[in-house]
């Protein structure tokens, strides 16, 4: 079955919305990530306070995701939640634990009160984040996808926990947190600011770590890792760029332009999640079973009538979506000032 301009819409989309998502909510779960490294109270309510106007804006993407991926895909969103269901109920928990630590730490001034919050920020966004990188190298690895579009049996959280797709999860920990420690450094003042430039160099050379591991481990035992370059050679266009822009960060950093290694930064995730799609091209699902149990973009796609009418919808909300965003973050620009109604 051949792919419409229809399905390819909605695919290359779905990247779109998965990138922003990761850019956007990526630096607050890197914030969460960074949290224990504060000294006390203060810098605690800074850091929260830092993405507190910002960081449910940002899950509406993490939403409109898989809401295009249950009315465009719903094949590959019906096989991806019965085969992982306890994966996805532990990562939403996780979500949904780590608001309501940010709203509840403030509400009493006991000390014990607050630190239990704390780690439970910390471990949230910790362990959201290493799930979101665990179902991305299991998703390249292959999951026992069966031939009629269903999984051959309910995939237990720790049937996830290979190798490779382990060492995608410490990956997305440490990328986030140098996107989180980049952030904060836009944020900051005083002591806790000269600390935070500590924090950046620190985890950008763990990120170069497990860049270099995660690219060494790809090459050599996922082939359709890189599979798609061999049909698709302008992609390693990306590849350049990508490396390009991950040297550019240290520069950036060195040349004190934190904004510039912000949005640097920014594009290296972009840039993992266009490979990471064109990885899985033209599958949503690839079967570890047999290739003939992927389950392919047209196997998966829903009409093109309701492709169309879709296309029509989300050509009138994502402006909106955008617009929201825009505001949001010119509104809340500038240094953190903490006020009593703060977190």
């Amino acid at each position: 079955m051949e792919i419409t301009a229809l399905q390819l819409f909605w695919y290359v989309l779905l990247g779109v919305l998965l990138a922003g998502y990761a850019i956007l909510d990526g630096f607050d779960l890197g914030v969460g990530i960074l949290h224990p490294l504060a000294r006390d109270d203060r810098e605690r309510r800074v850091m929260m306070n830092s993405i507190g106007p910002l960081w449910d804006g940002n899950e509406v993407w993490l939403v409109v995701f898989g809401g295009a991926l249950f009315a465009a895909f719903p094949k590959a969103y019906a096989a991806s939640f019965s085969g992982l269901y306890l994966a996805f109920m532990l990562l939403l928990f996780c979500l949904i634990f780590r608001g309501v630590s940010m709203e509840f730490r403030s509400k009493r001034p006991e000390k014990l009160w607050r630190r239990l919050w704390d780690a439970a920020f910390f471990v949230s966004s910790t362990l959201a984040t290493f799930l979101f990188g665990v179902a991305v190298g299991n998703s390249m690895h292959g999951l026992p996808l069966a031939a009629d579009g269903d999984f051959a049996d309910s995939v237990r959280l720790v049937q996830m926990l290979h190798p490779f797709p382990v060492c995608v999860g410490l990956f997305a920990v440490t990328a986030f947190a140098m996107h989180g420690a980049i952030y904060l450094n836009l944020k900051t003042e005083g002591e806790l600011h000269r600390r935070v430039r500590r924090w950046m160099w620190a985890s950008f050379f763990c990120f170069l770590a497990m860049y270099m591991v995660v690219t060494a481990y790809a090459v050599f035992t996922i082939p359709r890792a890189t599979a798609s370059f061999r049909h698709y050679p302008w992609a390693w266009v990306i590849v350049a760029l990508n490396i390009l822009a991950i040297a550019n960060i240290p520069r950036s950093l060195y040349l004190g332009r934190p904004l510039r290694a912000f949005l640097t930064s920014a594009c290296v995730i972009a840039a993992f999640t266009f490979l990471f799609g064109l990885a899985l091209f033209p599958n949503l699902i690839v079967s570890s079973i047999s290739p003939d149990h992927d389950l392919s973009i047209p196997k998966a796609a829903s009409t093109e009538k309701t492709l169309g009418i879709m296309a029509i919808i989300a050509a009138m909300g994502i402006p909106f979506v955008l617009a929201y965003t825009a505001v949001i973050y010119w509104v809340f620009r500038g240094k953190v000032v903490l006020h009593e109604d703060s977190y």
